[in-house]
């Protein structure tokens, strides 16, 4: 295996193994389609799907129209206000690049998320119809971006692996506080969690102290969020 040098400006370590271009393309095409800002997303149409009884509430408020509007919330909220930030703090040059290589670059991203999920749980605890575990999973996503960026001061902690430990802990969640045998769920969230962590850590944008960091944050902020509201 061949071995580069990474600038100091990546706070990469000095020497990172290089692999194939074909498996860094791999690399690459996964750590997009599993991006975390399609988890909420993800994880709202699971349980919607996955658990109807929980969301007749929801539904009846508008009829056939209502999970409609609970998708187009979910996907302004975790993707489209996320994204708008990044492009344009890229745009206004107060970033170097879109993938938020460094620490400093993650800063302006964290602050506008803190404030969009916290709104997120803020509007669907409020409207007091959501089921209590979906209030507790946005209530996680806000504590780990908080703690992301906390923790952001002394590494770039992979926010990868952040969203799959929250899916992992949530998962952990629903298991234990519904008494459902969600087992294969688990299983999967794993699975997939595992090829983010090796995908990440191919392209050389993580430390593998990172990754778990990421990890342990996701599903500590589930969590905790379990704690305050469940």
């Amino acid at each position: 295996m061949e071995q580069a040098t990474i600038h100091a400006t990546d706070n990469r370590p000095e020497q990172a193994p290089v692999f194939s271009p074909v498996l860094r393309g791999i690399a690459m095409f996964i750590s997009y389609l599993l991006h975390p800002l399609f988890i909420p997303l993800l994880v709202t149409w699971l349980v919607v799907h996955a658990l109807p009884e929980y969301f007749v509430t929801f539904k009846q408020i508008s009829y056939r129209f209502a999970y409609d509007t609970l998708y187009f919330r979910v996907i302004a909220i975790s993707i489209f206000f996320p994204a708008l930030t990044v492009g344009l703090s890229r745009a206004l040059n107060f970033i170097d690049s879109l993938h938020l290589r460094t620490q400093k670059d993650r800063i302006i991203p964290y602050i506008a998320c803190t404030i969009y999920y916290f709104w997120a749980f803020y509007a669907f605890k409020k409207q007091g119809v959501a089921p209590a575990f979906f209030n507790v999973f946005f209530l996680g996503v806000f504590i780990a971006v908080i703690l992301s960026m906390v923790l952001n001061i002394r590494m770039k902690v992979s926010m990868h692996t952040v969203g799959w430990g929250g899916v992992i802990g949530f998962v952990l969640i629903v298991m234990f506080s519904l008494q459902l045998n969600v087992s294969g769920v688990l299983i999967l969230a794993f699975f997939l969690s595992a090829i983010v962590a090796t995908a990440r850590l191919i392209l050389n944008a993580h430390e593998p102290a990172e990754i778990y960091a990421g990890f342990l944050v996701g599903i500590l902020a589930q969590l905790i969020a379990y704690v305050i509201v469940g």
